[in-house]
């Protein structure tokens, strides 16, 4: 569902207690985190138990699995997910009460409140952009807050409260959301196409980043990775409204240029040079070119602040991933498994050639859960092109989030225009499936990635933990 956006927005320290619908998601468990960090009583619900239920708890928020009115308690303000429905009791109930009900932009606003917001917005790339921003400025002696779509690995969540005077958001527009943000300086990794269902037309989508410029505070700055047409396009309209403009990417005439670029053994590489001179290496400990070019944005906006460039190229190098981007999950006969998030096919097509890096001449095995029907209607046969860099592909249906199924859109969408030969293609319908396809033909040697933004995530631990049993049974 999508909340309006309140007239008048109440200050955090003016919250007594806060009320969560789907509090265990990305998002709003990120926003409940920094509500107690504040002092504020929050409380929450979600359709299923979960780890970040469990930490959330450990903090002091009372959370209930599943959904009644009764859970909404004396809350002052209800805030919700899009994946909520209007009929959710929990919503229905406030509603009846009069409880202000709130979108997680209202929250969001409402938190960064007298900070230095630094925003991280684009089709791909925001999370990891956002985690090594906040993990570079705070190995740079910065104490940024933060709320990023993804449990960062150097401190182990997703949001923070700093000491600080910036906020670091990662800026959502599936939802319209980083219209709401008033940013001081912001990086938009790409414009691509995405979240059709939402905007309806590519124009419309794109329309939406033109507006965002408009929310740039006065005196503000835009970074773009410039490598990307959609990006350089905004830059350009950046530049034409007076906007100070920070172009990074591997082409001439960067800000920023990243060159040299390297991929390798699980490591990315590369040289940054600014001004005509060379900055210094850059290394990070994941694999992939896309990642270099992340990275360089994050950097952009460290130096504009003004904080030295060889303290965030070491906290770069020190970047050990946020969970589902690119996360190694273990091994055992031999075999490598890996999680990423991928589900959009720009995304899928950097994730597999990273994932190449890994394999080092070995044979890549892909596991792809499609997100929404929406999106696999609309990007179902891209989708498909991309996997097809892989070797063996295995592709499970749609995973449905906030939409309902739709006669004729599957999976099978993705797995007929993989440009692979028949039998290194398999159209697996269940996660079972999936496991069970995988378990009979995986091999030593074997690197095996799951992608996808669903629960295809839990896949590479059932499977390692089959392919150990085997290991013991065969002593």
């Amino acid at each position: 569902m999508r909340a309006p956006f309140p007239e008048q927005l109440r200050a955090v320290s003016d919250l007594r207690r806060v009320h969560l619908v789907g509090i265990g998601g990305a998002a709003l468990s990120g926003i409940a985190r920094l509500l107690l960090a504040h002092g504020t009583e929050v409380s929450g619900s979600d359709a299923a138990d979960s780890e970040t239920l469990d930490a959330l708890r450990s903090l002091g928020a009372r959370c209930e699995v599943g959904h009644a009115a009764a859970h909404l308690g004396d809350a002052d303000v209800l805030v919700v997910s899009t994946a909520v429905r209007e009929d959710n009791p929990e919503v229905v109930e406030a509603r009846r009460r009069g409880i202000p009900v709130w979108s997680r932009a209202a929250a969001m606003v409402s938190l960064m409140a007298g900070r230095r917001v630094l925003a991280v917005a684009g089709t791909h790339g925001k999370t990891t952009t956002t985690s090594m921003l906040v993990v570079a400025l705070l190995h740079a002696g910065a104490q940024p807050s933060y709320a990023i779509g993804s449990e960062l690995a150097a401190t182990g969540s997703n949001a923070g409260l700093g000491g600080g005077p910036d906020f670091v958001v990662e800026a959502d527009e599936s939802d319209g959301a980083f219209l709401r943000y008033e940013p001081s300086g912001t990086v938009v990794t790409n414009v691509d196409a995405d979240h059709l269902d939402a905007y309806g037309t590519v124009e419309a989508y794109r329309a939406a980043f033109t507006a965002y410029l408009d929310r740039i505070r006065a005196g503000g700055f835009l970074v773009v990775c410039a490598d990307d047409p959609g990006a350089d396009e905004l830059a350009r309209q950046a530049l034409d409204r007076g906007i100070e403009t920070i172009r990074v990417g591997t082409g001439e005439g960067m800000d920023l240029q990243a060159v040299d670029l390297r991929s390798e053994q699980g490591m990315s590489t590369c040289t940054v040079v600014g001004g005509g001179q060379v900055l210094g290496p850059l290394r990070l400990q994941v694999p992939g070119r896309h990642y270099l070019i992340d990275a360089l944005a994050a950097l952009a906006v460290g130096l504009r602040i003004g904080l030295p460039a060889d303290a965030l190229l070491a906290g770069l190098a020190g970047f050990t991933g946020s969970r589902r981007r690119m996360e190694a999950k273990g091994n055992a006969c031999g075999v490598s498994v890996v999680d990423s998030y991928a589900h959009h096919p720009v995304e899928i097509a950097g994730d597999v050639e990273a994932a190449r890096s890994l394999a080092a001449g070995s044979r890549l095995v892909v596991c792809f859960q499609p997100h929404l029907v929406s999106r696999t209607k609309t990007f179902g046969p891209a989708m498909g092109t991309a996997l097809g860099a892989a070797d063996l592909v295995v592709v499970s249906d749609i995973y449905l989030a906030r939409e309902d199924r739709e006669e004729g859109v599957t999976g099978a969408l993705v797995a007929d225009a993989v440009p692979l030969p028949a039998e290194a293609v398999v159209y697996a319908p269940t996660l079972d499936d999936a496991l069970n396809v995988l378990v009979e033909r995986v091999r030593p040697g074997d690197v095996v990635v799951t992608l996808g933004a669903g629960d295809v995530t839990v896949l590479g631990p059932r499977l390692l933990s089959v392919l150990r049993a085997r290991e013991q049974a065969d002593g």
